[in-house]
């Protein structure tokens, strides 16, 4: 029914919190998603914002999602997008790409508000070195029953696919549930994960506790339902069969290409973000970000 929960490591950035689910010691990746992070809510002062200064990353494709705020994306292919609620944000870095994430103006103005979540995904054997690509896609599909809403983001779920792209067979949806609202989480993957992201819900009458990420057992229906009203994230995938190696922003099957990375982006060797050419994040001594043995 259950087969691992997961407490997040908290991250208190003075304004708000990020909860980092994984890559941790229990566990690295569910299907393709080899980081999972939740921030907020948060309200920043007026005149404050987040900014996330020009950083690199390599094999791998960035997943942005928000249920409240916004968030300015600019990365070194050139994209510049604008990340609401309902819009996913797919930056995919392949060989290499480097993004920067800031408030709006507007936001700023009025005091942004922060509240999402950010996860990465591991790309399969054979397309870790892809050209980089982004997309921001809100022609999502949507399927309302029995007191609950779903927002398919990536992959098919209960009959419905996304337009977005995927590289791996990935599941991603936000689930909405109204007092006494159910919805089946159907066998659509082979491995898959529950996030209760606010109010409260359970799945097979199992409760699922405030951002812990609840990994389900492969190869059964199961239904997940809410007395008082939730929001839950799903996501999972295709198992990898390949171990995949993290180092700060850098995922590969190959550590000997995260050291290249680390050295590329020392020396200067990645390219900039028009538009965001004046900060830049160092590479760190110890990032919190790491796989483990």
């Amino acid at each position: 029914m259950i087969e691992q929960t997961i407490t997040p490591v908290t991250h208190d950035l003075g304004k708000f919190q990020v909860r980092r689910a994984i890559p941790g010691r229990e566990r690295t990746m569910v299907g393709p998603f080899i980081f999972v992070d939740q921030f907020g809510p948060a309200q920043l002062d007026i005149g404050a914002g987040m900014d996330v200064r020009p950083h690199p990353h390599i094999n791998l494709s960035t997943v942005t999602w928000l249920f409240e705020g916004a968030i300015e994306h600019r990365d070194s292919i050139g994209s510049f997008s604008t990340i609401r609620p309902g819009t996913i944000n797919l930056m995919t870095a392949g060989r290499g790409i480097v993004h920067s994430e800031r408030s709006p103006q507007d936001e700023r103005d009025a005091g942004p508000k922060l509240n999402g979540m950010q996860t990465w995904l591991a790309l399969p054997d054979g397309r870790e070195e892809i050209d980089p690509a982004f997309e921001a896609r809100s022609d999502l599909p949507v399927i309302e029953d029995k007191g609950a809403r779903a927002v398919v983001i990536m992959g098919e779920l209960w009959g419905r696919r996304a337009a977005t792209t995927t590289h791996a067979d990935t599941i991603y949806a936000e689930i909405t549930l109204a007092p006494a609202g159910a919805l089946p989480i159907e066998i659509s993957a082979d491995e898959r994960a529950l996030m209760l992201v606010g109010g409260e819900a359970s799945v097979d009458g199992q409760p699922l506790s405030l951002y812990e990420l609840t990994v389900l057992s492969p190869g059964r229906n199961m239904l997940l339902r809410s007395d008082k009203g939730g929001r839950v994230m799903l996501l999972g995938g295709e198992a990898f069969a390949t171990k995949r190696h993290v180092w700060w922003n850098f995922v590969s099957s190959d550590r000997d290409r995260i050291r290249q990375a680390r050295d590329d982006w020392t020396q200067g060797r990645f390219p900039t973000v028009p538009g965001d050419e004046e900060e830049f994040i160092p590479l760190p001594d110890q990032p919190n970000t790491v796989s483990y043995p």
